[in-house]
């Protein structure tokens, strides 16, 4: 573009977003901040420069007051930026309480509840770009925030006077600068509308809007305390993008399916503010309009987890450019996909559909500001009705408690694993989620409850939350028509917390005054692990249990205090308790013993004799995860479980293969869930045909032929392969190990296993992500600590078959399909299929090992449950290498 063309687009830009304002020389424009105006062609402002003016702005106006709120996974800090009237950011305490008040306290007269809806301000949050490419909203803040302090308008002033609006300028700072840093050091290239390598997180890229059930990353945490804990908001939107070709943006209604724990009457407020987002974006004459289209709300985990906190929840989705690239769409390039709309064209949820033609970062600000306005008018228009049916809301859930079964979840004390009780204890807790214990045994229809039971009662104000993690998940079926088509899950389909971390759970649907009065309030401090135990003044060895995952994080811990480690191979009894096949058994100087136990999350037993049941020395595998550029966001999970276990790894990429000295460095390969189409030819793949990669192409390069055959050699010499999901298709095709001599002939050779899960599909197999049945082969290196029977993480593919081994091959069945009941939680289709289907193997190849498995053991880092196949499978030992 011209210097000239710029001007005018900039001098646009400032028509654009003109309102009555008050001069003042006191309050920074972004463009005396910034240098540019935000929206301009081909610019974006960085997370600090982001910062740095929206503190000038509150520094200077007295309409916005900015707090620092957390922190993101890489130390940013995070904030949160309040603006309103004078007069209401003077009272934000005072307002702060009125909220948790009107959220959480249920038995408010009706004379308290008017007090405090009269004293009262709605409060609208907003969360900005969680997906770093969604540049977008984060770029507006700095032209809204100038508008909210400068604005003359009286409408708006008096909109002020009504609400609080809490923005958070971005939901994800590191992948904010990622992105942002990637699209300038190529702007001006050929490449400058490129993808950006690898994920915008430091683990999890666009996933951060899949945890707001499990809450593992830092960011996650500091939005969900805003509004579950700290601040009550009564509305929150996440604002969001989308693809080119489509619809121009996206506003309530959602499509169905929509969850059905959630009152009726929050979905009836999300439509009203998406009819006055309709109407208010006509007026500003912005076309593609759609809702009621694609996205539907039946799952919790995204940000709009809030809704079944009571909060009016909602997202947008303004359509993409490239960054800040304009581009050009075609009219004949316009076109929708999924449920609610099967023509571009004129409808009841497109009324406006948008032409084509240049689609810039300025239309998505100028679309974005629109909405910001809408949103702001329909608060302060519904501010009284909005307040009261908080805690309307919230005395109904605490009746439907007392009412509508289940009544309680019960979980006892005594849990295979240790840690996993405790854990979730403190995620409800974070939650918001109100907590009781048994003061002594009850007995609720026939079921005998244990003294020092957790109760999760339903009587509270976050009952739809309640219900929704802790059952077993039924998706809400729905069909396009009567007796048509299933609409199809949108995302995953079970979520269930004792499902997916391996806990017993009681549902209990009968009322019980007996176990009421046996309710006392959970203890701040309580655990249900013992202290740990006073170490004598001399002992051999202390140990810790196979049925624990923490275990595995002391196992990891004293490798790397250089104490010996051993596993035992049979079950052992010692002081007074079993140790069953799998325990740590660890020995070394007193001193680093001891400091070992005060770290460790779980106490250990000690023993005073060096156990003489059979037993191998464990050494610390070297351990390579291959993980792509392709925003390969399975192994950005499976980075983050490996660090929060201690476990240390190194990262190589597909294309590094060929020149990694995997037998001097390398003990073990872990394959995540990627595509063996990214994997070992640098593109992927979707409906049969090939799409070009977005990225640069230094971060494409494959795994390459000679690189497949070092792989197959270092499995041959030793080597342990841990694969799961797709990528366990690299290693059930042919595979070719080069000979010493080049003058002999490869070996090529096929595990004795396949993948039938193509087979399956076209038989109608259909699990979109489901908690599935398995039976585990018991007293086996990768199942130790595991129960019989269990539950894994499923989409339904792969699934093995096995076969009769040739030469120096063999395999074993780790786990399959149950011949009846496979599903646990979720939605499937023809899941009888499954039956007696093996879903994870072991293969032998020479003196190499393979473990695939077809579901993933750490999905989303959501399933504690199936943690210790992958954790056990790090530390198999080699074939001919147990020490007895």
């Amino acid at each position: 573009m011209s210097t000239s063309g710029r001007v005018l687009c900039v001098a646009a830009l400032l028509l654009i977003f003109a309102i009555p304002a008050v001069e003042t020389a006191e309050i920074p424009t972004p463009e005396s901040v910034l240098g540019v105006t935000p929206g301009s062609d081909r610019e974006l402002i960085d997370y600090q420069q982001l910062v740095d003016y929206l503190e000038a702005l509150s520094t200077s106006s007295d309409r916005m007051v900015m707090q620092e709120v957390g922190s993101s996974p890489e130390g940013r800090p995070m904030f949160v930026l309040f603006l309103s009237s004078p007069a209401n950011l003077e009272r934000l305490s005072e307002l702060q309480e009125i909220n948790r008040r009107l959220a959480l306290e249920p038995d408010l007269t009706p004379e308290e509840r008017e007090e405090l809806v009269a004293g009262g301000r709605v409060f609208v949050m907003e969360t900005l770009s969680m997906h770093s490419t969604e540049v977008g909203p984060s770029q507006t803040l700095p032209l809204y925030a100038h508008e909210i302090a400068t604005t003359s308008d009286p409408a708006v002033l008096s909109q002020l006077e009504r609400v609080v609006l809490m923005i958070v300028p971005c939901h994800n700072p590191d992948g904010m600068d990622m992105v942002v840093k990637h699209y300038r050091r190529y702007r001006g290239t050929r490449y400058e509308t490129s993808s950006l390598p690898g994920i915008y997180h430091r683990y999890v890229g666009h996933d951060n809007n899949r945890d707001f059930v499990t809450l593992t990353q830092e960011d996650t945490r500091v939005i969900n305390r805003l509004y579950s804990t700290e601040w009550y908001p009564q509305v929150l939107v996440e604002k969001h993008q989308m693809g080119t070709t489509g619809p121009r943006y996206f506003v309530p209604e959602n499509h169905d399916p929509i969850a059905e724990n959630v009152d009726e009457s929050l979905w009836s407020w999300s439509a009203v503010f998406g009819a006055n987002l309709k109407q208010d974006m006509g007026r500003d004459g912005l076309d593609g309009v759609a809702s009621d289209w694609l996205f539907d709300n039946y799952w919790p985990g995204s940000t709009e987890t809030s809704l079944w906190k009571n909060v009016i929840s909602f997202l947008t989705e303004a359509a993409g450019c490239k960054a800040a690239t304009p581009v050009f769409v075609e009219p004949t390039e316009l076109r929708v996909r999924g449920k609610g709309l099967a023509e571009y064209a004129k409808s009841i949820n497109m009324p406006a559909p948008w032409p084509g033609g240049w689609w810039r970062l300025s239309d998505i600000v100028r679309y974005e500001l629109s909405t910001m306005r809408s949103i702001l008018s329909t608060a302060a228009t519904h501010d009284a009705d909005i307040l009261r049916s908080r805690n309307v809301l919230c005395a109904e859930e605490v009746a439907r408690g007392h009412t509508e079964p289940p009544f309680y979840y019960v979980l006892p004390i005594d849990q295979l694993d240790r840690g996993a009780l405790p854990e979730l204890v403190a995620l409800l807790r974070e939650h918001g989620v109100q907590l009781a214990q048994l003061a002594k045994r009850v007995e609720v229809a026939g079921l005998v409850l244990p003294e020092g039971a957790i109760v999760v009662p339903l009587a509270q104000p976050y009952r739809p939350f309640v219900k929704e993690v802790m059952e077993d998940q039924q998706f809400p079926v729905r069909h396009y028509m009567p007796g048509g088509e299933i609409i199809r899950p949108y995302d995953i389909t079970s979520w269930s917390l004792p499902r997916h971390r391996g806990l017993v759970c009681h549902e209990i649907k009968t009322r019980s005054s007996d176990l009421e009065t046996a309710l006392i309030d959970l203890p701040e401090d309580w655990s249900a692990l013992t202290d740990a135990p006073e170490l004598p003044s001399t002992f051999a060895a202390l140990a810790w249990p196979a049925g624990d995952n923490a275990s595995h994080v002391v196992a990891w811990d004293a490798m790397e205090r250089g104490l010996e480690l051993q596993r035992l191979t049979a079950t052992f009894a010692a002081e007074g308790s079993e140790l069953a096949a799998g325990s740590f058994v660890i020995s070394g100087p007193d001193a680093k013993l001891r400091a070992l136990v005060r770290d460790a999350a779980t106490p250990p037993t000690v023993l005073t004799t060096m156990p003489e049941t059979p037993s191998f020395v464990v050494r610390r595998p070297r351990i390579a995860l291959i993980e792509s550029w392709f925003h390969d966001m399975d192994a950005g999970w499976t980075r983050y479980v490996l660090d929060q276990a201690g476990i240390p790894f190194a990262v190589v990429r597909p294309g590094e293969v060929e020149d990694t000295d995997l037998a001097g460095q390398f003990d073990v390969l872990l394959f995540p869930n990627q595509s063996k189409e990214v994997l070992r030819e640098g593109r992927q793949k979707r409906g049969g045909s090939y799409s070009q990669p977005s990225y640069p192409p230094e971060y494409t390069k494959p795994i390459s032929d000679d690189g497949m055959k070092k792989i197959a050699a270092w499995i041959d010499q030793g080597g342990i392969v841990v694969s799961w999901g797709r990528s366990t298709a690299l290693f059930l095709d042919k595979l070719e190990i080069m000979p010493a001599d080049e003058k002999d002939k490869p070996e090529v050779f096929r595990l004795p296993a396949r993948d039938i899960s193509e087979e399956l599909t076209k038989k109608g197999l259909f699990i979109p992500g489901a908690f599935l049945a398995v039976d585990l082969l018991p007293d086996h290196p990768l199942t130790w600590g595991m129960p019989t029977h269990s539950g894994v993480f499923s989409r339904g593919t792969p699934i093995f078959e096995t076969s009769i081994p040739m030469f120096d091959m063999d395999r074993r069945v780790i786990a399959t399909h149950p011949v009846n009941d496979v599903l646990i939680s979720g939605y499937a289709e023809k899941e009888d299929l499954l039956k007696n289907k093996p879903v994870m193997v072991w293969l032998q190849k020479n003196h190499g090992q393979l473990v695939l498995m077809g579901f993933s053991p750490q999905f989303r880092a959501s399933t504690p449950a199936t943690a210790k196949l992958l954790f056990n499978a790090l530390l198999l030992p080699k074939i001919d290498g147990m020490d007895s």
